[in-house]
């Protein structure tokens, strides 16, 4: 919570006294008269003398910008992204600010400082470390010397003892003033601007801070009176201390460097407690909380130097209590809703033992919803025809498609990408799925086509491979292209001179608080256009394991050749030899040689990359999920089974006949193999990934429409009913589940989300 605290320092009985009072206040960005509003008045007095504060404004998320006045002081504009995000400062001239722990000083000279400076209209530059620029307009690269006085180059990137930074432009003179960033879920520092009078005087005064963050102190003098004010949380004091002994990271494979990269972090801590004579370690981690005197730590991050760690604390004894009896009561309800004869459920299950009174009724209904589902599947089925590919590509993807045995083969190599270690198949079926919504192109699988774009890089970019986005014309008129184009090639968003069609309205989008539909298909065939790039550069074709790397690197040839890495001199050709053995292959139908290389690949592999190569039967398991298609196939076959037993349930009401009971009965029983397959998927996707496949948008989809056959298939004794309406509902699931905007890529588990706790809480709530 957030207080506003001021402190009052003036003359009182002789000698220096200090006044102090807070008050919690939550300010909100938008006010409604009578409802809700920031205003607020404090009014006290010190040794008789009285004094306001009063509020004027509040800025959330404030960022500081220069408003032209040619009064005003003078700025110079300083972008730097030492964190890896893009954070813009306005030096003053005269002053010396803190950057990164790195001191910038403007028209102030200042030992171990980078000083900027200006005379005239000529600015020099000098640091007291040695770096270098590159000129953003023309590439041009150029040294700085250490404690050097050379031309400032603006629009430059520089590059010096860690740092990143660019000055974009001259100096101006203006004023600062704080203008809100618009966005509610900001980290940033918001502005709270107060007015202050005391003694016939009053000045305004801006102060920065927030939820979670420690308010900068701001002084003025009104009269005799000292003021100090800030806007922030409080700081408490806990009554024992926390060592902190080591803080450990743990990365996926090939993450070293990336904050998105962590599979885990913990914190080693000692408990040093004074009073009660305590000395206690603990190791706290994800979802394993360190419990103290009714204090509760939780590991919540860490510094970005990945040396210091950042604990969540709560002091709530009674508010940790009333949430697990509350858990406990919902899980007793639950199962009270199944037992308890008075309750609803009881009540429909004694509706359904009278059902053949009111089967007329039942049976139109049901012949409704047949009707319904039936247009809407042919529907489904006109709007998803496939534009016929052009003859001459035809001819050219049909030279470099490779032999369904090698593609295979090349399939169960092991690839790195984003922490996770994959078969070549999963890798080529996520590639093409994300490029053309497909599992094949053109008669191609997934690895001949990845073969295939390897093998003639230019020419894939004029293959109209890229799906788009269906009612977006906008897309199209960017590219050129008809509007009932459903398919675009690279080359489609570039004109003749290079120049990428997308680059204005991505750039226009990026700067929106709030992207709609328009602005989300740019951004994703945007990321489609960058996979492909990637794809045809050879960029995520990461094969090779760097011997001896402490993060478990696996790179390309395009890394090894672009950054010159030591200790692959011996490999990095096996890469090109094998393209050229395959090309050669497509002509005399003799895949040995390549065969061999592929060998001689996997044995590499398993000779600097065993620490993280997954397991042969995990990977024949992986290829036969990707082959299978179960989620994907068991939608159709549910809602086919599905529709043909509710009919012949509504035709068993008006017919007792007894071959329609038995046809029910075995409709029933296919229902139930169809259940087992849809175990065996989420087993399957279980063991590859790792962990519980309920994790991401796509996993919970088809864990609900698992949970919805579980209990469909517990309750199918009281009506046939209710197994065939159950499982046209999980049909639907499933096939909600495969729309085009949720990806069913098995991925690598965020920290938080690793937890057996939370495993079985999402488990059984969700089911």
């Amino acid at each position: 919570k957030p207080y506003l605290t001021v402190l009052v320092d003036g003359e009182y009985q002789g000698g220096i006294s200090r006044l102090a009072f807070e008050k919690p206040i939550i300010m909100t960005s938008k006010e409604f008269p009578h409802l809700a509003s920031n205003h607020f008045k404090l009014a006290n007095s010190f040794n008789k003398i009285p004094f306001e504060v009063e509020y004027k404004e509040f800025i959330l998320g404030a960022k500081d910008t220069i408003l032209p006045d040619a009064n005003g002081d003078e700025y110079i504009k300083l972008v730097e992204q030492t964190t890896g995000q893009r954070r813009e400062h306005y030096l003053k001239a005269g002053e010396v600010q803190n950057i990164s722990n790195i001191l910038f000083a403007f028209n102030k000279q200042t030992a171990g400082a980078i000083n900027i400076n200006k005379t005239g209209d000529n600015y020099t530059f000098n640091a007291p470390f040695e770096g270098n620029y590159m000129r953003m307009a023309d590439k041009f690269q150029g040294g700085v010397a250490k404690d050097s006085v050379q031309p400032l180059m603006f629009r430059s990137l520089y590059n010096m003892a860690g740092a990143m930074f660019v000055l974009p432009e001259p100096a101006i003179k203006g004023k600062q003033v704080y203008r809100s960033n618009g966005d509610f879920k900001t980290k940033e520092e918001s502005a709270l601007v107060v007015t202050v009078k005391s003694g016939g005087q009053e000045k305004e005064v801006t102060l920065l801070g927030g939820k979670g963050q420690t308010g900068m102190p701001v002084a003025i003098k009104l009269g005799n009176l000292d003021f100090t004010l800030m806007y922030g949380s409080k700081t408490y004091e806990l009554p024992f201390k926390v060592q902190l002994n080591d803080f450990i990271g743990n990365r996926y494979p090939g993450m070293e460097g990336q904050a998105a990269g962590f599979s885990s972090f913990e914190s080693k801590v000692t408990i040093l407690d004074e009073e009660k004579k305590d000395k206690i370690d603990y190791h706290i981690y994800m979802n394993n909380v360190l419990d103290y005197r009714g204090f509760r730590f939780f590991q919540s991050g860490f510094d970005e130097d990945e040396k210091g760690t950042k604990l969540s604390v709560s002091h709530d004894f009674w508010g940790t209590w009333i949430s697990y009896m509350g858990y406990f009561l919902l899980y007793i309800g639950l199962m009270a809703i199944l037992f308890d004869k008075n309750t609803r459920f009881k009540d429909l299950e004694r509706k359904l033992d009278k059902i053949k009174d009111k089967k007329k009724a039942m049976a139109a209904v049901v012949m409704l919803l047949v009707a319904f589902t039936g247009y809407s599947q042919d529907d489904h089925a006109h709007a998803t025809n496939k534009k016929p590919s052009e003859g001459e590509i035809e001819t050219m993807l049909e030279r470099t498609k490779v032999s369904p045995e090698h593609a295979a083969r090349f399939g169960k190599l092991i690839v790195q990408d984003g922490g996770r270690m994959m078969p070549m198949n999963t890798m080529a079926s996520e590639i093409l799925r994300k490029l053309c919504k497909k599992d094949t192109f053109n008669g191609m699988n997934a690895e001949q086509a990845f073969i295939s774009m390897s093998l003639l890089q230019e020419a894939w970019v004029d293959v109209p491979v890229i799906a788009l986005a269906r009612g977006n014309d906008s897309i199209r008129k960017v590219a050129g292209l008809p509007l009932d184009a459903k398919y675009a090639a690279m080359s489609d968003f570039f004109d003749t001179k290079g120049n990428y069609k997308l680059a204005a309205v991505l750039e226009e989008g990026a700067h929106k608080r709030e992207m709609n539909k328009f602005d989300t298909d740019f951004k994703l065939l945007n990321e489609q256009i960058v996979l492909l790039n990637l794809t045809l550069s050879g960029q995520m074709f990461n094969v090779l394991p760097i011997p001896g790397d402490k993060g478990n690197k696996w790179v390309s040839y395009a890394q090894i050749m672009g950054d010159s890495i030591k200790g692959m001199d011996t490999i990095r050709n096996i890469i090109p030899y094998y393209w050229e053995s395959v090309a050669g292959a497509l002509k005399n139908k003799d895949y040995s040689t390549a065969d061999k290389l592929l060998d001689g690949l996997e044995k590499y592999q398993r000779t600097y990359g065993a620490k993280v190569l997954p397991p042969d039967a995990k990977v024949k398991a992986e290829i036969s999920y990707n082959k299978m298609h179960i989620f994907e196939r068991l939608y159709q076959f549910y809602a086919l089974f599905g529709i043909l037993m509710l009919a012949f349930v509504i035709v068993n009401i008006f017919n007792t006949k007894k071959w329609v009971g038995t046809t029910v009965k075995v409709f029933h029983v296919i229902i139930g193999i169809l259940f087992g397959l849809h175990t065996l998927g989420l087993v399957m996707r279980w063991y590859i990934s790792g962990h519980a496949p309920w994790s991401d948008a796509y996993e919970s989809m088809i864990y609900v429409a698992w949970a919805t056959m579980f209990f469909t298939l517990i309750f199918s004794r009281k009506s046939a009913l209710t197994v065939s309406s159950g499982t046209f509902v999980a049909s639907m699931i499933l096939m909600i589940a495969h729309w085009n905007w949720m990806d069913p890529a098995i991925a690598n588990l965020q920290p938080v989300l690793d937890s057996y706790w939370l495993m079985i809480h999402v488990a059984v709530i969700v089911a």
